[in-house]
């Protein structure tokens, strides 16, 4: 009760984000909006429009974006967490952190297989669901929302071990295939399970990543019916066009391209969904951290080669790094509007780059620069150390940073 007093005597945190030069919405409807302020109270966007018809008063917190863009935070639809910020698959600290410097807020686990001695067994596997999932509920690296907690399924399951996985709080499963079910009917039968009891899904797509897995190839997939095609274009392993163009048109479910695949395969899943006119099934991720290693500008280069060599405008492209994938995922984030958590990533043309502007740059294949990120409202990472250097950057003139 005493804490409950305290909470409730505490003053609203209002942040006010003015000067913004071009919003990024992360909506393919309505990708930039005519807006050049924003302001949050309590992590939540409450208003966003001119700065002349936005309520600016009792700012606690004041960042002027100093003319550079002001995009939702990334998301990353597509990683493989284990303890924290540290990964044994690379033996690598501080991977997380990278990625928040890369403009990622919020990461999605399609499974935390790289656990040295991960159990097989049912009891086993559930177990490290959960924990996972309580894990990463309870810290957040560096401030990034790491939804964990994603078992890959086994042989013997049966509905009430769904059931009990989604009472105890587990919204994922890992990646389909990447376990001992590898095939399509009972596949099909415990991704049906998952859903019911409100479980997404992702199914491992292509050849084997690492030694162990094994070849996941259309017909696996179009049965299985799982929520997200886990890296359509190969992880690392594409599978064939005719393939990639069966599973595109034969389903309605999300499309994930990811880094750590083939590009040319990922460019082929983009020309066929812009065909389709289905654009808003396309969702980006890394996966990793993996055998070739951990990408904290993974997400942001996707965005850039999707744009420069795909032909796709930079601000559509950056949709499906944020708002597809809110929107797919179910999430309360990666879209400028209010209600929406206050998650934001400040980006602007790298110096020296031959665009005139950023979504110049962009289209030119050139990585944005971070400038800073925002989490809930609250200032995570100022310039990046690891994206090229921001022409202009943002500077936080009221308030202190969390």
């Amino acid at each position: 009760m005493a804490h409950e007093a305290q909470a409730a005597t505490q003053e609203p945190q209002k942040l006010v984000i003015r000067n913004i030069g071009l919003l990024l919405t992360g909506m393919l409807e309505h990708p930039i909006a005519d807006a050049d302020t924003v302001v949050a109270v309590n992590g939540r966007i409450t208003a966003l429009g001119r700065a002349k018809d936005v309520d600016q008063e009792g700012a606690t917190h004041v960042i002027d974006a100093n003319g550079t863009a002001l995009a939702p935070g990334l998301i990353d639809s597509h990683v493989h967490p284990v303890a924290g910020d540290w990964t044994p698959r690379q033996n690598q600290l501080g991977w997380i952190d990278s990625n928040l410097n890369g403009g990622v807020t919020t990461m999605i686990s399609a499974g935390e297989v790289h656990t040295p001695g991960r159990p097989r067994d049912i009891v086993g596997l559930k177990a490290l669901a959960i924990s996972a999932q309580r894990q990463f509920a309870n810290f957040r690296p560096s401030g990034v929302k790491v939804h964990a907690g994603a078992p890959c399924i086994e042989p013997g399951m049966t509905e009430q071990d769904f059931k009990d996985l989604a009472e105890a709080g587990v919204t994922l499963l890992g990646e389909v295939g990447l376990g001992g079910v590898k095939d399509g009917p009972t596949a099909r039968q415990m991704v049906a399970w998952a859903r019911k009891h409100g479980i997404q899904s992702t199914i491992h797509t292509g050849g084997p990543s690492i030694p162990g897995s094994g070849l996941i190839d259309k017909d696996v997939v179009l049965e299985a019916d799982t929520d997200v095609i886990g890296h359509i274009n190969g992880g690392h392993t594409a599978l064939p066009d005719t393939q990639i163009r069966c599973i595109c048109e034969g389903c309605k479910r999300g499309l994930e391209i990811v880094h750590n695949g083939n590009e040319r395969a990922a460019l082929y899943t983009l020309r066929i969904a812009r065909e389709m006119n289905e654009l808003h099934r396309v969702i980006l991720g890394t996966d990793a951290p993996a055998g070739s290693g951990v990408q904290p500008l993974g997400i942001l280069r996707m965005v850039s080669m999707l744009s420069a060599l795909g032909d796709l405008p930079a601000e559509l492209a950056i949709c499906l790094a944020t708002g597809n994938t809110a929107r797919q995922r179910k999430l309360d984030c990666g879209i400028i509007e209010v209600g929406r958590s206050a998650d934001f990533v400040f980006l602007d043309r790298a110096q020296h780059s031959a665009g005139d502007t950023l979504l110049d740059s962009i289209r030119l294949g050139d990585l944005p620069g971070v400038g800073m990120v925002v989490i809930d409202g609250q200032i995570k990472c100022q310039r990046s150390r690891n994206t090229p250097p921001a022409t202009r950057v943002p500077a936080l003139v009221k308030g202190k940073t969390s």
